[in-house]
């Protein structure tokens, strides 16, 4: 199914309305030289997660989780003008993974689709969220990562397919072989998980790892060992590999979003 035709299909449009989206933004943002949070750091002067929540409005998702830990009153104060926000606070930072574990309670009151972003990412696209959302439901995954091509992948993590052109995992940079460094297809961090099977695959996850922390991306690898349904979907655009993790390349976001009519 193309994307244009996942687009056209009411079916898919309607399931947006009974998605929950989790924004994963309790960082601090050590490297932006700022004491704010960094994603109340401003995108031509709107806060950073202002512009990912009002992707998810636009592609019809009405249930938003916001996980919060670094200066979290200062977080709920600025986004105070959305009404349809759900607080939830990770006091410790234990990685992407942990922070979903802390949405249990909004999940297990959920049995529809779950699309988990990064509160850093400003340049989401609705139409790429409603295109994840479209084929999760065609093929009835388990998981569906959005993801990219990207001219210098350097740092991004990397989807590796088998020779039938079918997910098999995400390899990260650093753990990544010299045939494996060369692919360019990466990970960016947008998912679409069935409900169910993501809170069985966070009561999966394992901290074994240089820095203990429990990787929200190691759920689709386990959703895949045990049979279920994951595949990879490079359908976002080449402006959604801009994401915020220093000054400079909030300048740079800054200037994408002026050509593009933000």
């Amino acid at each position: 199914m193309t994307a244009d035709a996942m687009l056209d299909n009411p079916i898919a449009n309607d399931a947006s309305t009974q998605t929950l989206a989790i924004i994963l933004a309790a960082g601090r943002g050590s490297r932006m030289q700022s004491d704010r949070p960094k994603v109340l750091l401003p995108a031509l002067g709107r806060p950073l997660v202002a512009h990912v929540i009002d992707a998810l409005l636009t592609a019809g998702i009405q249930k938003i989780v916001l996980v919060v830990g670094y200066q979290q009153e200062l977080v709920k104060t600025e986004l105070k003008g959305y009404s349809n926000l759900t607080f939830v606070t990770q006091q410790e930072q234990l990685g992407t993974g942990h922070a979903v574990q802390m949405c249990d309670t909004q999940l297990k009151q959920h049995s529809g689709p779950v699309i988990v972003v990064t509160g850093d990412s400003p340049l989401i696209q609705p139409q790429s969220i409603k295109s994840l959302l479209a084929e999760f439901h065609a093929i009835q995954a388990s998981c569906i990562l959005g993801s990219l091509h990207h001219d210098d992948p350097t740092g991004l993590g990397r989807i590796v397919r088998d020779r039938q052109g079918t997910f098999t995992k995400i390899v990260e940079h650093k753990d990544a072989t010299e045939p494996q460094k060369n692919i360019t297809e990466v990970n960016m961090s947008t998912y679409v998980f069935d409900s169910g099977h993501l809170q069985w695959s966070l009561e999966k996850l394992q901290s074994n790892n240089a820095q203990t922390e429990y990787y929200l991306t190691d759920c689709p690898s386990i959703l895949k060992q045990a049979g279920y349904v994951v595949e990879a979907l490079p359908v976002l655009k080449s402006c959604e590999s801009l994401s915020v993790n220093t000054l400079e390349q909030l300048q740079l976001v800054e200037q994408e979003m002026q050509q593009l009519g933000y």
